[in-house]
């Protein structure tokens, strides 16, 4: 068993590979406070969950955006498993070609999901990812990574809205009804959904016409993908498990030589 691990801003993800099947995901916050020996205790009581000892894990990858929480990780897998982790950074053989004028800019959580939506839906495509920030990936024909954009998260920005201003109340980030609220809550709502529809729409479009490609396939992943794609009709695609498959790819890519 492969155990793949996707440390996010927000939460870090993990699932068990064996071959092309994900056999469980799972979540826990990420905190950079907390120690390997923390971590380990973590992980450990969470493959406890699905049946899973240690010494079932043949490998592991990781993929993160948080530097610290990554050493505490690499740590926590070594006393776990006894064994090193392979993480997504440089030197790593990925097959996905990058044009951008510095290509270790770019997150590894970009780079793994980008490898899994080429191989599962082709190119060209667009890759909206909605976490802790929003980002659009876009794929040219020839499945070079071309650049993308980034935007506040919708969660990241509802919680900014409320620290910034002395009388809006926290909210939940629930669909309303229409556009037009009928109160405070609603009007909330409605402007951090509604409005982030019309964004996701807008960059899509634009994106499709600078890579010059209308059929470009548009996925979708990340915790508000399937509220925002059910008021659109500019994603395609909802894959929650592209990262996951992203990094099974990898791990495949550098184990076979």
């Amino acid at each position: 068993m492969i155990l793949a691990i996707d440390i996010g801003n927000t939460n870090v993800v993990l699932g068990g590979i064996e071959g092309n099947d994900i056999l469980f995901e799972a979540r826990m916050a990420t905190d950079s406070i907390k120690t390997s020996d923390q971590y380990c205790a973590e992980l450990k009581n969470i493959l406890a969950l699905f049946d899973v000892v240690p010494s079932m894990i043949d490998g592991t990858i990781v993929a993160s955006v948080v530097p610290p929480v990554l050493n505490s990780f690499r740590t926590a897998i070594r006393k776990l498993t006894g064994k090193s982790c392979l993480v997504v950074g440089p030197g790593i053989r990925t097959g996905l070609n990058i044009r951008m004028d510095n290509p270790a800019e770019i997150g590894s959580d970009l780079i793994v999901a980008s490898v899994a939506a080429i191989h599962d839906y082709g190119a060209p495509l667009l890759i909206v990812d909605m976490g802790t920030a929003t980002t659009i990936t876009a794929i040219d024909k020839d499945g070079v990574y071309s650049g993308g954009c980034i935007c506040p998260g919708i969660k990241l920005a509802s919680e900014a809205l409320v620290r910034g201003t002395s009388k809006l109340p926290n909210f939940e980030l629930v669909k309303p009804d229409s556009v037009i609220g009928r109160n405070t809550i609603t009007n909330l709502q409605a402007g951090m959904i509604y409005g982030y529809v019309g964004q996701v729409e807008y960059l899509v479009k634009k994106m499709k016409r600078e890579i010059g490609r209308d059929d470009a396939v548009v996925v979708a992943t990340g915790g508000m993908a399937r509220m925002i794609a059910s008021e659109t009709r500019v994603i395609d695609q909802i894959d929650g498990l592209l990262t996951l498959k992203g990094l099974r790819l990898i791990y495949e890519r550098n184990a076979e030589g």
